[in-house]
Order: C-alpha cells, then sequence, then structure tokens
C-alpha cells in the first residue's frame, strides 16, 4: 500500500518521465489526486484545488491517463470516475449505487483476452473492463 505523499511522488514522476514540465498547478493537482480516498470526478479535483483552471485539471489528469497513471472508468451515467493505477494490467468493478471502485485481475479474464487474438480480424491494442456490481456494503444495506 502507498503511504501518504508516495502516490504524489509517483504522479510527479510520472509527468518528469513522460517529458512534461512541473508546473505548480500540475503539482497542486498531484496533491489533490494523493489526498482521494477513492475514485473520483474530474469535477472532485476541480473543487479541491481552488485557483486552478478548469482547463489545466483536465489537460493534467489527460496526461496521467495517457502515462498510465491513471484509470479512467466508464460509470453507468457516462460521466467518468478516475482511479489510480495501484497494480499492472486490471480490471474494474463498480458500483451502481454508490459508485465504489475496485480493482480486479483473473486469470480466467486474461486467457479470454489472449484467445480473443484468434478471433478478431486485425491487432488488438488495448482493451477495458468494468463489471457493474452491487457492492457489499449497498447489497446488505
Amino acid at each position: 500500500m502507498t503511504t501518504s505523499g508516495q502516490v504524489r511522488h509517483d504522479l510527479i514522476a510520472t509527468l518528469e518521465d513522460s517529458g512534461f514540465r512541473l508546473t505548480a498547478p500540475r503539482r497542486r493537482v498531484a496533491d489533490s489526486i494523493d489526498g482521494q480516498a477513492d475514485a473520483f470526478t474530474a469535477e472532485d479535483l476541480c473543487d479541491s484545488v481552488p485557483g486552478v483552471g478548469r482547463a489545466t485539471v483536465y489537460r493534467t489528469i489527460k496526461l496521467f491517463v495517457e502515462a498510465g497513471a491513471l484509470c479512467k472508468l466508464a460509470m453507468p451515467d457516462g460521466a467518468p470516475k478516475y482511479s489510480l493505477s495501484k497494480i499492472g494490467h486490471h480490471h474494474h468493478t463498480v458500483c451502481v449505487r454508490c459508485g465504489k471502485v475496485g480493482d480486479f485481475r483473473d486469470s480466467t479474464v486474461e486467457r479470454m483476452l489472449r484467445s480473443l487474438v484468434k478471433e478478431v480480424d486485425g491487432q488488438i491494442v488495448g482493451h477495458r473492463m468494468e463489471v457493474y456490481v452491487d457492492c457489499s456494503d449497498c447489497s446488505t444495506s
């Protein structure tokens, strides 16, 4: 598990490694992401970094997604949420009631994805999987 500040350090290192400038607003966005306990929306970040323009927040999120530091999640309502890429290749569960996001990796899913190579006309360059659930907290209430 990452410690407080480690996420910020990793996000800033991601920007540096990708050749982007480390502006003060980008650092503030990284600080805000470090403070997120769960998946978040771009609006959540905009609200948490007053004085940083919305366009800067959205562009910085996009940089982190493209660099693989954040995952962009399709939510049932159509508004994306973002979560940290805590592990390598993985998939997500999304609670349809509360929006809680979880990560999972399953060998059966991985085998199915590898078998698709034989079935698809062309080269697979990526995929995304979200499984929509009633999380344990919501299903017991």
